[in-house]
């Protein structure tokens, strides 16, 4: 029996798919590191495509550092130190596969080292205006707490953040607010179950910006952060 899935998504163009499917086992551990794919023919056969459409998927993937295909060696799987985690497709893809707290916890280290240091250039150099919007998101942040309205704190949450690494003044931190977008929603979604919504935390976060104080927006940052507010010593994120 086949490991991989036929292919059920219309919406997306049909090499798309496939690399989706593909890149699916890899994410999971379903295909090893160096595990060498099925032959061209074999997974054509599997998901009903023609050699061109397989081919321009096995291109996809290979551009995310996935796989490497070489002649009469096949395809294999690269090693995790190959994948382009920043990828905004392949960050996408991750949320197809079952278990994605291990992602999530490698993701809340990647917060840690980058935004704290974004909070403190927010509150240095965030304008009039990005200052008027974080107000805004945190009024909306404080009522979806107040009313459980889960749906509303993961919007508004998400955009509050992205606001902060936009008001940095550094045009580095900027991709940071966008291409990590779609699993910072997903990481959110994952925090607030059960009511923990650490809207304290954020309060600590957005009252140093909004009074300047760089230092202060650090430290509050990094403590909302901190594995005894996210729980993933134990994998359950409830920031």
């Amino acid at each position: 029996m086949s490991i991989f899935s036929l292919v059920d998504d219309s919406s997306c163009r049909i090499h798309v798919q496939v690399a989706r499917q593909i890149a699916r086992k890899i994410l999971s551990g379903d295909i090893q590191e160096n595990e060498k794919l099925p032959s061209e023919m074999e997974l054509c056969k599997v998901f009903g495509v023609s050699r061109t459409a397989l081919r321009e998927s096995t291109k996809l993937l290979s551009a995310k550092g996935l796989i490497e295909s070489k002649p009469k060696v096949g395809t294999r799987i690269q090693p995790r130190s190959q994948w382009h985690f920043l990828d905004p497709q392949l960050l996408d893809w991750i949320q197809d596969i079952e278990d994605t707290k291990p992602f999530l916890s490698q993701f809340l280290g990647l917060r840690k080292a980058i935004e704290p240091e974004a909070c403190a250039l927010a509150a240095t150099n965030a304008t009039v205006e990005q200052r008027k919007t974080l107000s805004v998101l945190f009024q909306k942040m404080s009522l979806a707490a107040h009313t459980f309205d889960y749906e509303d704190w993961t919007v508004n949450d998400h955009l509050f953040h992205q606001t902060i690494f936009l008001s940095t003044g550094n045009q580095f931190y900027i991709p940071f607010g966008k291409i990590l977008s779609t699993i910072f929603k997903q990481f959110i979604d994952h925090s607030a179950e059960g009511g923990r919504f650490c809207l304290d935390e954020h309060k600590a976060i957005y009252d140093a910006i909004m009074s300047g104080n760089a230092n202060q927006a650090r430290t509050s940052s990094r403590v909302l952060l901190d594995d005894e507010n996210q729980k993933l010593a134990q994998l359950k994120l409830t920031a």
